[in-house]
C-alpha cells in the first residue's frame, strides 16, 4: 500500500482507533498523576514564558545537585496536558533525579513549529534555574512519547548557542524518544491529522529530526513491537540516518502498544526506565 494512500495512513497513525482500551490508559494516567502530585513536594505551574500554557511542574529530589529529567507529553501536538503525565516523576525522584513536566500550546491554536520553540524557551528555563530546585543544570536529559519523542530530538538537535550566548552548546546531553516520529511527511497527507496541523512541505522539512544533521547528543530511540508498521518504520529511520554513533540504542519492546509502552518507563524493572537512569547517569 502506497504511504501516501490516506485510508491506509489513518489506519497507520490513529492510535486511538488501533488500541481499544487507549481510555483506560488515558484514565489511568491521570488518576496515577493526581495521586504523585498529592504525594509528593512538587511546585507547579511555574511560568517559563509569557505565551499561552508556558508552564511546568517541577518534582524535586532528595538527592543533590541531582541530573534532570524533563519529560514531553504527546497527543499529536494537539491533545492531553502536563498533569496528565506526573505519574513518570515518582519512580525518578526515588532514583535521585528531579523531573520536570512542561506543558505547551496545542494545535490548532498554535503550530508544531510554534511548540518547538516554546519547548526550546522551557529548556531555557529548565538549564538557569535548576540548581534552584536541587537539580545539576549540566545533567539534562529529555525523554518524549510520541509527539514529545519527536520534541526530544528537536531539543537534541537544537543549536543552543544560536538561542543565547551563555547556554552551552550541548544542553541536552541525552534524549529518550518512545515511539517518535522523526518525518513528519507522512502526516500532511493523513487526513485524521492534517486538518489541525496544517503541515505543508517547508514545515515538514524544518520539523523532521530525520532530516537534520546528526547531534553530539545520545538519542535512545524505542518504540513498542506492537505497534503500527509507520511507528515501526520511523523508529528505524533515525537510526539509519543519524547512525549508530548518535542512536546507540534503536529498540522494540515486545508486546507493547503505544499505550502501555510507557508501563515500561515507570516500572522499576522496565526497559525503558533503565534506559532512561542510565542518560541520567544514574545506572
Amino acid at each position: 500500500m502506497s504511504r501516501i494512500d490516506p485510508v491506509w495512513l489513518d489506519e497507520q497513525y490513529n492510535n486511538r482507533a488501533r488500541v481499544p482500551d487507549y481510555a483506560r490508559h488515558l484514565g489511568h494516567w491521570a488518576e496515577a498523576s493526581a495521586l504523585s502530585r498529592s504525594r509528593s513536594n512538587c511546585r507547579l505551574d511555574l511560568r517559563y514564558g509569557d505565551g499561552a500554557l508556558e508552564n511546568l511542574d517541577v518534582f524535586p529530589t532528595a538527592a543533590p545537585s541531582a541530573p534532570v529529567l524533563v519529560f514531553l507529553h504527546g497527543g499529536y501536538w494537539r491533545a492531553l496536558d502536563k498533569s496528565d503525565f506526573s505519574f513518570v516523576a515518582p519512580v525518578f525522584t526515588q532514583a535521585g533525579a528531579m523531573v520536570l513536566v512542561p506543558n505547551y500550546a496545542l494545535c490548532p491554536t498554535v503550530t508544531v513549529e510554534h511548540i518547538c520553540l516554546q519547548l526550546v524557551r522551557a529548556l531555557q528555563w529548565v538549564w538557569t534555574h535548576a540548581a534552584e530546585h536541587g537539580g545539576d543544570p549540566s545533567r539534562i536529559v529529555v525523554a518524549g512519547h510520541s509527539a514529545g519523542g519527536h520534541l526530544a530530538a528537536m531539543l537534541l538537535s537544537c543549536r543552543w548557542k544560536q538561542v543565547a550566548d551563555e547556554l552551552p552548546p550541548q544542553l541536552v546531553t541525552g534524549a529518550l524518544s518512545i515511539s517518535g516520529l522523526f518525518d513528519l511527511e507522512p502526516l500532511r497527507h493523513t487526513p485524521f491529522l492534517q486538518g489541525d496541523l496544517q503541515l505543508t512541505p517547508s514545515s515538514v522539512a524544518r520539523l523532521s529530526p530525520a532530516f537534520f544533521p546528526r547531534p553530539k547528543g545520545k538519542l535512545y530511540a524505542t518504540v513498542g513491537a506492537a505497534e503500527s508498521e509507520e511507528f515501526l518504520r520511523q523508529n528505524q529511520l533515525i537510526r539509519d540516518v543519524w547512525g549508530p554513533t548518535a542512536v546507540p540504542v534503536c529498540e522494540t519492546l515486545p508486546g507493547r502498544d503505544h499505550f502501555s509502552v510507557l508501563e515500561s518507563l515507570v516500572d522499576p524493572d522496565g526497559r525503558l526506565h533503565d534506559l532512561t537512569l542510565r542518560l541520567l547517569g544514574l545506572r
